[in-house]
């Protein structure tokens, strides 16, 4: 089906919810409770689906993509790039009517000078590696330097205790640390009391480890990410004698200001407000349109087409663009750490987009229920109902999908971690389709969904429209539906797994380059 053909069926399927049962009834029925509700929210989730087109959404992708090139190739939180990015939907929002704020933040801007490592002996070759945000510098040209590995432990602690590194063992070396069981603050910081010069964790999963540290004060040596493949192939060459590397990651660090933009209408009852979300920033390698543009212009396009709506929304709609999540959901922490606790109870719920165009993608729905009993577990009282709403949504449509875990590394973790009700979608990153899953969604098995995650080739052409179309009408129906209606949240849910294809849930998805293991 392709996505014209997906957009007639999804305005039929939606359609057919908008006819109200009680016209088989006597025309002297009392409405039930709930039922203008139901009846104006499916007729404004048919005219959102129809109208908010992935084609006018791309237009908001050239403008992205038209402000990186313009502005050193990003869109980064405290940089030219984003702040335009705002300013430009700032200014959409404000002319379509919305009741629209900056709201700032100071953080640590972060721009990675050098990351490079490479085998000296006994083999020489080089290794890809990426530096994390708030790391430590090496002096310009590095260092070489032996290996140290911590040994690797059945509970996947590796690293996690001081006790881990053998007295003097690490002294003048770089430690080899597995990903798992911890924070790689907590890594790297176990590594450097233990006289370590720098620190490699090597992934658990497929892909090059992206990671923070979480703030400047816990950096305390240079600290880089690189494969499983890699750091197994590392530890193996230990086994046999020593290994030699030439190491270097260098990082500029200086505290900037960003703003997230909120936008809400001016109407709608407060005590029911619903909010969506999308980070606005790029990483500094390139523009991030689908990372996350894609999800930006989608919900910008549906807030548009929502405002044209003559209908007064019975709830009111909130919707975010939140910076600096690159460098670890800054801007979503700093508006939940700020919510007065009337402000935290009117939020009914939050639906996140983050990358909802993935040139290879699958289309994951955020694991409410946690019925595919994969990773980080259920969410918040609700979460379970907003699952069941999209995926009954993408059955009607005919969109495959499958789960995919609440890791908490996207804007959705602090609104998880106060107890408000979250969903949302998302086409995968670094993680590698299945075989699966190709059949499934299409696209090709054994690469990632988007192999120029966090790369410069994030540019117009790393779009499927297809994946975009279906995701925009995910949000057009969720914002129509529930601008008049949450009774759903309501609603008992049969948990069925989403997952076909293991749990595999839409692989690694480190997309603000992950605190914790």
């Amino acid at each position: 089906m392709n996505a014209s053909q997906r957009r007639a069926a999804a305005v039929l399927a939606v359609a057919a919810l908008a006819t109200p049962l009680m016209l088989a009834a006597p025309a002297t029925a009392t409405p039930a409770p709930g039922a203008a509700e139901a009846r104006d929210a499916a007729r404004l989730a048919k005219r959102l689906v129809r109208e908010t087109s992935a084609e006018d959404a791309y237009r908001h992708l050239q403008k992205f993509q038209a402000i990186a090139d313009s502005a050193e190739g990003n869109r980064a939180a405290g940089t030219l790039g984003h702040d335009a990015s705002a300013a430009y939907v700032y200014t959409q929002l404000k002319k379509a009517g919305y009741a629209v704020t900056y709201q700032k933040f100071d953080f640590i801007y972060t721009k990675t000078l050098a990351e490079k490592a490479s085998v000296v002996s006994p083999a020489p070759r080089d290794l890809p590696i990426r530096a994390m945000t708030y790391t430590k510098s090496t002096a310009v040209g590095g260092v070489r330097a032996a290996v140290a590995a911590v040994p690797v432990d059945a509970d996947g602690s590796n690293g996690c205790e001081p006790g881990d590194f053998a007295a003097g063992a690490f002294t003048g070396k770089l430690a080899l640390i597995k990903r798992g069981g911890c924070a790689f603050a907590v890594k790297q910081a176990n590594a450097a009391a233990a006289g370590a010069v720098g620190a490699i964790v090597y992934n658990n999963v497929e892909g090059v480890l992206s990671g923070t540290l979480g703030d400047v004060e816990s950096g305390k040596i240079p600290t880089g990410g690189i494969t499983l493949a890699e750091g197994e192939r590392l530890a193996a060459d230990l086994a046999k004698g020593p290994v030699t590397l030439d190491f270097e990651i260098r990082q500029f660090q200086e505290k900037r200001s960003t703003n997230n933009v909120i936008a809400e209408t001016k109407g709608g009852n407060a005590a029911n407000t619903v909010m969506l979300g999308a980070h606005l920033d790029s990483v500094t390698a390139g523009p991030g349109i689908n990372d996350n543009g894609s999800g930006s212009a989608g919900l910008l396009q549906t807030a548009l087409e929502l405002a044209k709506s003559r209908d007064q929304v019975r709830n009111k709609i909130r919707f975010a663009w939140w910076s600096a999540e690159e460098v670890g959901l800054l801007g979503s922490e700093h508006y939940v750490a700020n919510l007065t606790p009337l402000g935290r109870k009117e939020i009914k719920l939050y639906l996140n987009f983050d990358m909802i165009a993935s040139p290879n993608y699958g289309l994951f729905v955020y694991d409410g229920d946690n019925s595919d009993g994969v990773g980080a577990g259920a969410g918040p009282e609700g979460s379970a109902q907003l699952e069941r709403d999209i995926t009954e949504f993408m059955d009607r449509i005919g969109a495959p999908h499958e789960g995919t875990d609440f890791t908490g590394r996207s804007d959705y973790g602090p609104f998880i971690e106060v107890g408000i009700p979250s969903g949302g979608t998302f086409t995968g990153a670094e993680g590698i389709k299945t075989a699966g899953q190709a059949e499934k969604f299409g696209g090709q098995a054994g690469v990632a969904y988007d192999v120029n995650y966090h790369a410069p080739g994030d540019d117009l052409s790393n779009i499927d429209m297809t994946a975009f179309d279906i995701n925009i009408d995910v949000i057009a129906h969720a914002v129509g539906t529930y601008a008049h209606d949450i009774s759903s949240l309501k609603k008992p849910v049969v948990s069925v797994p989403t997952t076909g294809d293991a749990g595999s849930g839409g692989g690694l998805h480190s997309d603000h380059e992950e605190v914790t293991e």
